[in-house]
């Protein structure tokens, strides 16, 4: 084992979009194994890249990483000689007994790394294009889905050229958020394909009427009502947005507050009425007024 392996692993893990902690150890007691400063790339599955210890210290730690990448929050973990299993909330610390013959401690910091959200863009029109160009800037990994485009990745965009859904499903295993901006070209069929990948939640830009009928071939075709009924529409936030950059501004924004508030993790909502501001926003995006 590479004392330094987990810089490599960490790249790697940062390329495929996966979660994992970096353990660092601050404080040691001798004797241990460990000195201050070593570090390790801890994986949800219990897997260890780099060195911070013998395996006394490793149920604790596993414990912890797991708890961290949950919820996202850092932790810093004291492990000391104690009856076996015996664990304490310090506030600021968790510290945990660790029935070790060395009877060294380790006091560590468990930093996760959450991999940033999957946005999925469907529509190939100029707002579609606007998404495109501004999501990236904001921390969001991208996939664009149109009919035409080419697929592969180029500029860190997955670009895939069908919108069925077995296509989209076995090419996108996984999707944080969905946004539908198709502007009247194959609406439905886009629709199909962005609840095929059960994002946590779904915009459609267009008016609150279009959107309805929508919702109702749908679910007459046989899309689950419940995730249907969740489609937020009309898109974004209120802002009198009117050009294809204002209106993918308006949209962002609230995938930001999705994101920021923890909202993306709950169970998708009806989305509530909009406002007329955002109403407006939204039929001029869809370059119709129904």
């Amino acid at each position: 084992m590479l004392a330094n392996e987990w810089i490599q692993q960490a790249a790697q893990c940062q390329r495929e979009g996966r979660a994992f902690a970096l353990v660092t150890v601050l404080r040691v007691q001798a004797p241990t194994s460990s000195k201050p400063g070593d570090k390790a790339l801890v994986l949800v599955d219990g897997s260890i890249h780099g060195w911070i210890g013998g395996g006394c210290a490793q149920p604790a730690v596993l414990r912890t990483v797991r708890q961290a990448l949950a919820d996202g929050r850092a932790r810093t973990v004291r492990i000391s000689p104690s009856a076996e299993g015996s664990e304490r909330d310090l506030g600021d610390v968790l510290e945990f007994g660790m029935a070790c013959q060395s009877g060294g401690a380790l006091e560590l910091f468990v930093d996760p790394v959450l991999p940033d959200p999957l946005l999925a863009v469907f529509g190939n029109t100029p707002l579609a294009r606007a998404l495109v160009a501004l999501a990236p800037h904001l921390g969001l990994r991208l996939a664009w889905i149109a009919p035409g485009l080419k697929d592969g990745e180029s500029d860190g965009v997955q670009r895939l050229g069908k919108d069925v859904p077995d296509f989209v499903r076995e090419r996108l295993p996984a999707c944080d958020f969905a946004v539908v901006a198709t502007q009247g070209q194959r609406d439905l069929q886009a629709l199909r394909g962005a609840l095929a990948l059960q994002p946590r939640r779904l915009w459609f830009v267009a008016s609150a009427r279009k959107a309805g009928v929508l919702r109702e071939s749908l679910i007459a075709g046989g899309a689950d009502r419940a995730a249907v009924e969740a489609i937020i529409a009309p898109a974004g936030t209120p802002i009198q947005a009117h050009t294809p950059q204002e209106i993918a501004l308006s949209v962002l924004a609230a995938v930001v507050a999705a994101r920021r508030s923890g909202q993306a993790s709950a169970a998708p909502q009806q989305a509530p009425t909009a406002p007329a501001s955002a109403q407006a926003t939204a039929i001029a995006a869809s370059g119709c007024g129904s």
